[in-house]
């Protein structure tokens, strides 16, 4: 109402003052304008006195009380100290309040006394409180949280409040414990605890802890909850150490911390393996001298920034007071957390009391437990104090219904020596590690890492002397490259095998790793030095060094057998359907030329007659025209003169005349007329032109016209191409020595299923193709997955052995692919490499080792160590198959009958041919014979073979028929009539009776 009314007043003065403006200067003044100044004097007045009267009732009242209920035990402790400290220097200060005045109203209650404190709580109510704190217990605080809420009293907490409902006329700094619990997950997830073990104390320890238990599933982490007192700590710890869990939850009551640390000693559960979280907030404050000469893990949390500069004037301040209620930590003042939280509350309480002041009347009246009259103005503080932003102690405070909603903790970790913040966790942000270092102390003294490995030729393998122990069991070239890092680097340790011999795969069945993954993201061991791929996957859940290798994934197979050489395989390099075409061109061009010769004028040429011809026809033409049988000699003339009946000329026509002269017993001159033109391309010819010219070897004939040339001209180009073009392929086909295999890439092994193919079970290979968006390779994966059993193997021995057996390919990673190439002639690589890695050396997420191996690997790179060491167990081992040695003896072996064979079956098949067809001709010879010289078939055949095989020079042969018939001939002459004229020759002949 007051409020209201000061505003309508205020208008009223504001339409007077744009009055009295309005009034012009200079004008004498009227009655009307000096009854409005006297109004308007009124008026001013009436206003000042009503806006004097509203901030008097706006205004705190001088003196507010606040309640306090602290326990026994609390008494004069640090918690009451910091409550009174904060009301003091808030009255002091008189920033916030600068008219009112805070009295605190305390009462002491003893722990799970519900009654007392019910009691005590309504005489504060009596009293007047307008806001009660505490207590800390929470069954007490339940019962006095339930008195507030029924008369609208502000209720304070700084306690742990396990209830997640909203309350009504609450306000707690205590973090929640489901956020509590999201901080404890997100450290756990960021140190990759996959196996952990929580230890609570009360009884609500278990219901405490519910929401960090549900989510291991999310977490992939195995968990093994156990209850614990001072009593039970070794029994507890003895158990987890059996089951050999090394990240241990501890949420005990803090103040039996200290038992719980000498268990720990006296199990001897304090080296590097062990990492113990603590939930309390206070784990500074305790006596840590046992743990900081040993390399033991120890994190908790800090909701105190003690960083602040308000922390600091605050503990100065504190330290001034004869009952400051600190702690001394090393000497050094401290705050704990509850009482920073309680000085934070009461600065919250304050700020809300600051905001209702400039807006609200706050007004109180005596209230009693025995009425239902609640306080009226109690809901507006509460929603102020709900609403306030305070930087306090624990950091900024804010709160949505009453719970807090926005702060910061800081991650602390012993290191060197002290408990030291190595990070922060907001709800908004999560895990904010600003010293990834510390969760892996490198540089403590004497310190031995436990190396994790596993069998793999050429990396590591374990030799067969029994009597060798410790680390010299082993050797490779990941045994020398560690020994070559630890010299550099500088540490001590200890190799051993992953029990499982697996590397590391996610099994999202299981939600869990396996191999040498899971012992790293356990930390069991600090390092894993093998033939490990880096790849995304594992890099989320442990960290890689450097690649001290690079490789990518390859196919493995073996060499076919070299293929049955066939008899005929000198025709290999033609098709067959080209060996018909070029004996159907054969066979065309043959009998085109032969027809083309015989049309073409040019082709028919004149001959000189032959002996046995010209006597032959000239006989029977004399002895018909003189019926003259006597005997006679002819004499051929080669250069006649033109003395002769004939005159030879080119010019004439293509009929050559013969005059025979009879001399003085004729009764006339007669002439003989003989056609003597010859055509060389007869059809046997023609074909023996053509399979000359194909043969590239000639042949004793040659064209003369222009279209029969015109036909040889494009034969012999046929031939020219046809020739070299077998000759290149068949020396490819014959010479060359081909490794044939019945795939050449991954996509020729997708396509069929005749030949299985697999890779190493659990390894990096298998997680490419399980994983990838290719289509090929998902198409591989399928096919593995359907065939899970038969196409895995254990080790790279096994799929190798399964190579060399035949009808597999397996899948492996190239560097052990050409170690196990360069060992076996028989295995080859096939097609290119499907990826794209390389061999890291593995740690721990956050472990300090990583960054110095990594620079570790990098110079011993540039200095050629690992290239060294590469060629030691790769190619300078003494088992490595010579391809150099057997590429050249391949090359140079001459080519065998296996391989050329067939050419020599021709040529013999073609002899035998020739040889039949010449007895054919032989006998058919010696029976056309048989009735001119009128002997047996027998008797021609052997006189004809007498004389075939008639050894004595190169005489002429002379057939016996025409010896008969011309008794008195001798070689080089014969009988004919006298005066006879040839062509080219003389001929003269006498007659003789």
């Amino acid at each position: 109402m007051y409020y209201s009314m000061c505003v309508y007043n205020l208008s009223d003065c504001c339409s007077c003052c744009k009055r009295l403006r309005s009034l012009k200067r200079g004008t004498p003044a009227s009655k009307e304008t000096i009854r409005w100044k006297r109004s308007f004097g009124l008026y001013t007045i009436v206003h000042l006195a009503l806006f004097s009267m509203v901030l008097v009732a706006n205004a705190l009242p001088p003196v507010i009380r606040v309640g306090a209920i602290f326990t026994e035990d609390e008494r004069e402790g640090s918690v009451e100290s910091a409550f009174k400290y904060a009301i003091y220097r808030i009255n002091k200060e008189k920033i916030l309040l600068p008219n009112t005045q805070l009295v605190y109203d305390i009462e002491y209650v003893p722990r799970d006394d519900s009654f007392r404190t019910t009691k005590k709580v309504c005489r504060q109510l009596e009293a007047g409180v307008q806001a009660i704190f505490g207590p800390s217990d929470p069954l007490l605080a339940s019962h006095v949280q339930s008195i507030c809420e029924a008369f609208d009293i502000p209720h304070i907490e700084a306690r742990i409040d396990l209830e997640v409902s909203v309350k009504e006329f609450s306000i707690n700094l205590y973090p929640s414990q489901n956020i509590m619990n999201l901080a404890y997950r997100d450290l756990m997830m960021y140190l990759n605890w996959t196996k952990v073990a929580i230890i609570y104390e009360e009884d609500y320890g278990l219901f405490k802890q519910q929401d960090l238990i549900h989510s291991s599933a999310e977490m992939r982490t195995e968990m093994y909850i156990r209850q614990a007192n001072p009593e039970t700590y070794r029994q507890v710890l003895r158990a987890i150490r059996q089951k050999e869990i090394y990240k241990i939850i501890v949420d005990t009551n803090p103040t039996n911390i200290k038992k719980f640390f000498r268990s720990i000693l006296q199990l001897q559960m304090n080296d590097h393996r062990y990492h113990y979280m603590f939930t309390t907030f206070d784990l500074e404050t305790y006596d840590l001298e046992d743990f900081r000469y040993n390399s033991v893990n120890i994190t908790a949390f800090r909701l105190v920034d003690v960083g602040s500069k308000r922390y600091q004037d605050i503990i100065d301040q504190m330290q001034k007071l004869q009952h400051s209620g600190l702690d001394l930590i090393n000497g050094v003042p401290y705050i704990q957390t509850e009482s920073a939280l309680m000085f934070d509350s009461v600065y919250a309480f304050a700020h809300g009391l600051k905001q209702l002041d400039s807006s609200h009347t706050l007004t109180f009246k005596n209230l009693s437990c025995n009425s239902d009259r609640v306080w009226s103005d109690g809901l507006s503080l509460y929603n102020y104090i709900n609403s306030a932003a305070v930087d306090g102690l624990t950091g900024k405070v804010n709160f949505i219904e009453g719970r807090r909603n926005k702060f910061k903790i800081d991650i602390l970790k012993l290191k060197q020596e002290v408990i030291q913040k190595v990070g922060f966790w907001q709800p908004d942000v999560g895990v904010n590690i600003s010293d990834p270092t510390a969760f892996y102390d490198s540089n403590i003294a004497n310190i031995t890492l436990i190396v994790m490995t596993r069998e793999e030729r050429p990396y590591v393998m374990v030799k067969e002397d029994a009597n060798i122990t410790g680390n010299a069991r082993f050797e490779g070239f990941c045994i020398d490259l560690l020994k070559a890092i630890a010299q550099q680097v500088g540490f001590q340790y200890k190799i051993e095998l992953v029990p499982d011999n697996m590397y590391g795969v996610y099994i999202p069945e299981t939600n869990s790793w396996n191999g040498i993954v899971q012992e790293l993201m356990e930390r069991r061991a600090d390092l894993a030095v093998a033939s490990m791929t880096i790849n995304y996957a594992r890099e989320s859940v442990i960290d890689f060094t450097k690649p001290f290798m690079n490789l990518g994934i390859g196919i493995l197979f073996k060499i076919s057998d070299r293929a049955q050489t066939k008899f005929f395989s000198f025709m290999n390099p033609l098709a067959i359907e080209i060996w018909f075409y070029i004996a159907f061109g054969y066979i065309l061009v043959s009998m085109c030329i032969w027809i083309v010769a015989r049309l073409s004028p040019m082709e028919w040429v004149r001959s000189k007659p032959a002996c046995t011809m010209a006597c032959d026809h000239m006989l029977r033409k004399i002895r018909k025209a003189n019926n003259a049988y006597d005997h006679f000699e002819l004499k051929f003339i080669e250069n006649p003169t033109n003395n002769g009946t004939h005159k030879n000329d080119d010019k004439n026509d293509a009929n050559d005349v013969i005059d025979v002269d009879l001399g003085d017993n004729s009764d006339s001159d007669d002439t003989l007329e003989l056609e003597t033109v010859q055509n060389s391309f007869t059809l046997k010819n023609s074909f023996w032109f053509a399979i000359g010219a194909l043969m590239q070897q000639g042949a004793d004939l040659y064209p003369r016209a222009t279209s029969t040339r015109i036909v040889g001209g494009c034969w012999f180009f046929f031939c020219l191409i046809i020739i070299s073009s077998y000759t290149a392929n068949l020396a490819a086909f014959l010479t060359v020595e081909r490794m044939i295999t019945p795939i050449e890439s991954a996509a020729d092994l997708a396509d069929q299923t005749e030949i299985q193919y697999g890779t190493l079970e659990g390894g990096s290979t298998m997680t490419f193709f399980r994983d990838s968006k290719i289509g090929i390779y998902q198409k591989m994966w399928r096919y593995m997955e359907n065939r899970k059993t038969s196409v895995f193997v254990k080790t790279y021995e096994d799929g190798i052995k399964r190579v060399m057996e035949g009808n597999y390919a397996f899948l492996m990673e190239s560097t052990m692919l050409d170690y196990a190439v360069q060992r076996d002639c028989n295995l080859t690589q096939i097609g290119g490499l499907l990826d794209s890695k390389g061999y890291g050396i593995a740690t721990p997420k956050g472990s300090p080792w990583r960054d110095k191996i990594s620079l570790a690997i990098l110079e011993l790179q540039e200095k050629g160590i690992i290239q060294i060491l590469y060629d030691k167990w790769w190619k300078n081992t003494g088992d490595v198959c010579n391809r150099d040695d057997k590429s050249k003896e391949s090359k140079a072996n001459a080519l065998g009958v296996e391989n050329i064979g067939g050419v020599f079956v021709v040529l013999l098949c073609g002899l035998a041919l020739a040889v039949v067809v010449a007895i054919f001709e032989f006998c058919w010879n010696s029976k056309k014979n048989l009735h001119t010289d009128n002997q047996s078939l027998c008797s021609e055949m052997a006189e004809e073979l007498r004389f075939a095989m008639h050894c004595q020079g190169s005489k002429s042969k002379q057939r016996p028929a025409l010896k008969r018939d011309c008794l008195k001939c001798a070689p080089g002459s014969t009988y004919v009539p006298t005066n006879v004229t040839m062509p080219n020759m003389g001929v003269h002949y006498n007659y003789f009776n």
